[in-house]
């Protein structure tokens, strides 16, 4: 009579490095600049079990354009009128904006909190 095998374990992430962490969650704000909620969405996923504060400058910077993104689509139905633009080019300059002021904050080691967002993942 053979032994069965052990039972296998369960899947265990890796922790991440003080310097990943702090990498990654630059890329999580400058992935949203570039990539609008890709980006972010790409880190949010791949560490959100891994590193508590990747997952938190992911969360805020996905929520973020999230909510840019609704600007963006409302600015483009509302470019039948004239003020669509204006609403566009805000989003995007915010986007920019606040994007950077975030991506700084991370670098510093410092939570970033999003003057403008809707709070959709949590």
């Amino acid at each position: 009579m053979t032994t069965p095998p052990p039972p296998a374990q369960p899947y265990q992430p890796q922790p991440v490095s003080a310097s990943d962490e702090k990498t990654w969650s630059i890329l999580s704000h400058v992935g949203g600049i570039l990539l609008n909620f890709i980006g972010p969405l790409i880190v949010f996923l791949i560490y959100k079990d891994r590193s508590a504060t990747i997952r938190a400058h992911a969360v805020a910077a996905l929520n973020f354009q999230l909510t840019i993104l609704i600007g963006y689509v409302v600015g483009s139905i509302l470019m039948i009128v004239i003020v669509g633009i204006f609403i566009y080019l805000a989003a995007g300059i915010l986007s920019l904006i606040f994007g950077i002021m975030a991506a700084l904050a991370a670098n510093e080691g410092r939570a970033y909190k999003y003057p403008i967002a809707i709070n959709f993942v949590k």
